[in-house]
């Protein structure tokens, strides 16, 4: 039976579970494939931890080239993560004409463009099924069974963090503060969580999904990105009053020649299927032109997870190694020479209905003032809620009709500089017409 050698970068968390998963499933891999993946070397600067695996002697090194200059190393795994030395390790592999699977959204995200062209060049491929929703098979069905679809919009609850810290929120009414502590301490974030909470990390994935799903390349710090970090339980209490949740959404949308592409807290409909995405679970909703709207669903982080689906990446290479063929599907889904250049949308052109939360001394003309200020900005109020004092100050919630981004800014900058308001106002916006 023929054999296919792998090299494994980064022997963590994520590197274990593929080790034990190649190990453990060796048989049954062999047995779909009719070839023999072997784990030749796995490359980490720790040799002394035992992580729980039994490996060959020799096999583990601290030497990376026992990897990248090896000409019997046909796949590389790159798992250590971040920017650098990851960019080198996987252009030197692919340099050497060695295929690529990685886990590595943000080092995708900054310089896939680069990456993606020097794999065409090279003839070799570059798969990242576990950058995006971890054991989720989104980015496989993208380029392959809906391959033909024109896609429109994507929908994204991207990090298990975030969902996971919003769900205790609204379940128990808890402030974000108190639940991250605890999310800390449960392994759940990370003990510098900036990257999840600030919405980063769903950035770097929603960058991928943009250049699959609408065949483009992407300037990621052209993608608006907001965390969660300023949601209260104020806020989540007045969201389920008015029949909504809050989710850290990932969302992109075809306009023409110009895509919107921004991550922020948004409220969604309770009656939504998303909106019952709880705890460290993710969830993608893709709506393609033939196909219609489908949604993924399930674990988007933890080792057997993620191991899952850099394993099933090298099975797709072997695959190919079987039949004798080198780089079926371009790492972006279609030809370098037919990717789009379609520019971002600024933010202030976006146009939805908004949340807005003020915070106000109890006295006569209040509401007249805010309304004044927003009617002068173009914006139309729906709804709105007006509770008992809480401290010094009123809660005033307003919904308004669709806006613009920028008329919202700018009546916001208004209304924040009236004496009368105590606190800078909360704004969530809200995302319904999910057809």
């Amino acid at each position: 039976m023929k054999e296919i050698n792998v090299g494994l970068i980064g022997f963590g968390t994520v590197g274990t579970g593929v080790a034990k998963l190649l190990l453990g499933n060796s048989d049954h891999i062999a047995a779909k494939l009719g070839a023999r993946l072997v784990l030749k070397k796995i490359a980490d600067l720790d040799t002394t931890t035992d992580r729980g695996v039994a490996l060959e002697p020799g096999v583990l090194t601290a030497d990376i080239n026992e990897i990248l200059d090896n000409p019997h190393i046909e796949v590389v795994i790159e798992l250590i993560g971040g920017y650098e030395p990851a960019k080198t390790f996987v252009l030197r592999a692919i340099a050497a004409g060695k295929h690529v699977v990685t886990a590595n959204k943000a080092l995708l995200a900054l310089h896939g463009d680069e990456i993606y062209s020097r794999a065409a060049e090279a003839g070799v491929e570059v798969l990242y099924e576990a950058a995006v929703g971890g054991g989720i098979p989104v980015l496989s069905a993208i380029k392959g069974n809906m391959a033909a679809n024109r896609f429109a919009t994507i929908l994204g609850i991207l990090n298990g963090t975030c969902n996971y810290i919003l769900t205790r929120m609204t379940k128990e009414g808890s402030d974000f503060a108190a639940v991250l502590k605890d999310a800390q301490q449960l392994g759940y974030a990370e003990a510098d969580p900036t990257f999840d909470i600030e919405g980063i990390d769903t950035a770097h994935k929603l960058a991928l999904l943009l250049s699959l799903c609408f065949g483009t390349k992407v300037v990621f710090k052209d993608i608006y990105t907001e965390g969660i970090t300023a949601i209260s339980a104020l806020d989540i209490a007045f969201a389920r009053q008015l029949g909504y949740g809050i989710k850290l959404l990932a969302i992109g949308k075809l306009d023409g020649d110009r895509i919107e592409a921004r991550v922020h807290p948004t409220m969604i409909p309770v009656n939504y299927p998303m909106a019952d995405v709880d705890g460290a679970f993710n969830a993608i909703r893709l709506t393609g032109d033939f196909i219609g709207p489908v949604m993924f669903y399930g674990r988007g982080a933890g080792m057997e997870a993620t191991a899952s689906a850099v394993v099933g990446d090298v099975m797709d290479i072997a695959r190919n190694r079987v039949a004798g063929i080198g780089s079926r599907v371009p790492a972006r889904g279609m030809l370098e020479s037919a990717v789009k250049e379609l520019k971002i949308k600024p933010m202030g052109e976006i146009v939805c209905r908004y949340y807005i939360r003020f915070s106000a001394v109890d006295q006569p003309g209040v509401l007249a003032a805010i309304a004044g200020a927003l009617g002068r900005n173009n914006i139309s109020i729906e709804s709105m809620i007006q509770t008992g004092r809480s401290g010094d100050y009123v809660p005033i919630v307003i919904i308004t009709h669709e806006a613009a981004e920028r008329d919202v800014t700018a009546a916001l900058a208004e209304i924040d500089g009236l004496e009368m308001i105590r606190e800078k106002s909360k704004l969530i916006r809200i995302e319904d017409n999910l057809e």
